[in-house]
């Protein structure tokens, strides 16, 4: 199906629990930078939830998967304006008790972004590998391996898969500070990250950990950026803080 953000359609898929329920809450998952919502590490959380007895909206943001827009003219502002929609879509569902939001790696970032800016709405967060990096690279003049001039932002970035993206995703996210995101969401967060990650630095994480007033810090020894290695113990943890959430 579709979900309309100011006439953007963004593809989006809601599962519901295995069992069944008449009212439940609901988890609105996001991807990430390059990703789409049939990862296998976005259906793993999606089928833990369910099974939990969660219902999951998978969105895939702009110009990623079979959403509108083009990948190079995308940024954190569309993506929040997105992840926004997605959450009042989510609220709006006759069934729907709590809204909980998880995102991977850029849709981790995002998810956290916008818990700050909804916090009365969103009952936890669980961000996997937030790509934290992404605002402080932005600032200091380094994305995507390529090195620049943060002060005098270039017009295009190529990405590793060749792909281009336009210097707005740059101008962007130089405006954006987790700082404040963090110190306003209270609410239960979960941080799972593996420490071998090639593509963010884990201890971006470590340190979001400390500043959340209510997190819980998860590392998977030995995992990469998409948990290629121990993606069941990723699940567990995900499961296991659900379960502390749902009572």
């Amino acid at each position: 199906m579709y979900i309309l953000d100011d006439g953007i359609k963004l593809n989006a898929k809601l599962d519901m629990p295995k069992n069944g329920a008449e009212k439940c809450p609901i988890c609105v998952i996001i991807h990430g930078f390059t990703g789409h919502m049939e990862e296998r590490h976005i259906i793993a959380v999606q089928e833990a939830m369910n099974e939990l007895g969660v219902a999951t909206l998978r969105v895939e943001m702009y110009g990623h998967g079979g959403s509108d827009g083009q990948f190079r003219d995308h940024t954190l502002y569309k993506w929040l304006s997105n992840a926004m929609t997605a959450v009042d879509y989510a609220r709006n569902l006759d069934f729907v008790t709590d809204v909980y939001l998880c995102g991977h790696s850029q849709g981790g970032l995002t998810a956290m972004l916008l818990a700050g800016m909804e916090k009365d709405r969103i009952k936890a967060l669980i961000p996997l590998s937030p790509a934290l990096c992404i605002l402080e690279g932005a600032r200091k003049g380094c994305l995507l391996g390529q090195p620049f001039d943060p002060e005098n932002v270039p017009e295009e970035l190529v990405n590793w898969d060749n792909r281009t993206l336009s210097g707005n995703y740059v101008r962007v996210a130089q405006t954006l500070h987790i700082e404040d995101a963090l110190a306003k969401y209270e609410k239960p967060v979960l941080i799972v990250h593996g420490d071998a990650d090639e593509a963010v630095p884990v201890e971006d994480s470590i340190d979001a950990a400390k500043k959340y007033k209510n997190c819980k810090l998860v590392l998977i020894k030995g995992d990469t950026h998409c948990y290629d290695n121990s993606l069941d113990e990723v699940v567990d943890a995900v499961k296991t803080f659900m379960r502390e959430q749902l009572g």
